[in-house]
């Protein structure tokens, strides 16, 4: 069809004489509308003023707004000089689909659904074709949506299930800030603790390793469990061989760093930071620390397997990997070493 034919069916139509004679403005319809249009009509009340401001040009309105050509004379059609025939229609089909189920497979369904409550569509067909019923899983779920929808599926009354009770607001420990700057050693510690088995011991040890993420010094303590109480006992040896000053110690969640590890933070005036649920890479530079100290101490010693030795050979251990084994990361500098070359002091190296 030509755009002269259109144009002339139009001026048949009668839509011309309000479209292409000169129109009130944008506010006066609105005047005329029984209730506020939506945004898609005033873009579609705003596109017909321009269009006949503009000398009724179909083709320089639909390139101004971006439109196809039919699209607006699509709405040159329709409006009949009320913004409510500016409104979107349903786009809901004519014809919808029926269900094709029968009334036994539908009592059949909501029959087993009572009995198996937290039973899906997929084990329901199951047992529907043992009992004859040849059901699809599909079938099994459409007639599970119609129940719902009816509010014939009523939530299974829950017995003897208790729900695990929230933790209590911790009293010191929050997340860090986003705006907290590390920039110096002790502006952040990060604490973890990493099991020991050892050969003849009846339950693994558990080591507490703390790394400071600026210099890469590590502080080590060796326990018999990962108890709050033990934990408080890094706090000891961080303040006893750390070269310097700790401001905060960041943690995971684990039960290990509440109670007197808390407490203890809070009396030293040291902030702590409480890592996210389930966000371990938070913690990476210990985690590494871990892995580091697992591989080149614990699979290498030759300590005698009780308890004092073996804290004897960690605290040598964390002196040589403070003192003498190059850390990549520093540019193949030890900890020592780079804490030295920046001005800090380190007592006692």
């Amino acid at each position: 069809m030509s755009q002269s034919t259109r144009r002339s069916r139009h001026r048949q139509a009668g839509v011309g004489q309000v479209v292409h004679s000169a129109p009130p403005r944008l506010a006066r319809l609105l005047d005329h509308a029984p209730g506020d249009p939506s945004r898609g009509a005033r873009a579609r009340l705003a596109m017909l003023e321009w269009h006949a401001a503009h000398g009724h040009h179909v083709s320089l309105t639909a390139r101004h707004f971006g439109w196809s050509r039919p699209t607006v004379y699509r709405w040159l059609t329709r409006y009949d000089g009320r913004a409510a025939s500016l409104e979107d229609r349903s786009s809901r089909p004519q014809r919808c689909r029926r269900p094709t189920w029968t009334h036994e497979q539908f009592c059949a369904v909501r029959e087993l659904r009572m009995r198996y409550p937290r039973w899906g569509k997929a084990k329901l067909a199951v047992l529907l074709r043992r009992e004859g019923l040849g059901l699809s899983v599909s079938m099994t779920g459409r007639i599970l949506e119609r129940l719902r929808h009816r509010g014939e599926l009523a939530a299974p009354h829950l017995r003897g299930v208790t729900r695990r009770a929230r933790r209590p607001p911790r009293p010191h420990a929050v997340r860090k800030p986003r705006d907290y700057a590390v920039e110096r050693p002790g502006d952040i510690v990060q604490v973890d603790t990493v099991e020991v088995a050892m050969p003849g011991w009846s339950r693994p040890l558990k080591q507490f390793t703390a790394r400071d993420i600026v210099s890469r010094w590590d502080t080590l303590e060796l326990a018999r469990s990962a108890s709050a109480r033990h934990a408080a006992v890094i706090l000891d040896a961080l303040a006893e061989r750390l070269p310097f000053e700790l401001r905060a110690v960041q943690v995971d969640g684990g039960s290990e760093f509440m109670a007197e590890f808390e407490q203890a933070c809070l009396d030293r005036a040291i902030a702590l930071f409480v890592l996210p649920p389930r966000s371990p890479k938070l913690n990476g530079h210990v985690e590494r620390a871990n892995g580091t100290h697992t591989s080149e101490f614990w699979e290498v010693t030759d300590a005698e397997p009780d308890i004092d030795s073996l804290r004897g050979a960690l605290l040598e251990w964390e002196t040589c990997y403070n003192t003498v084994r190059p850390h990549q990361a520093l540019g193949y500098l030890t900890p020592a070493e780079w804490l030295q070359q920046h001005g800090y002091l380190v007592p006692g190296v």
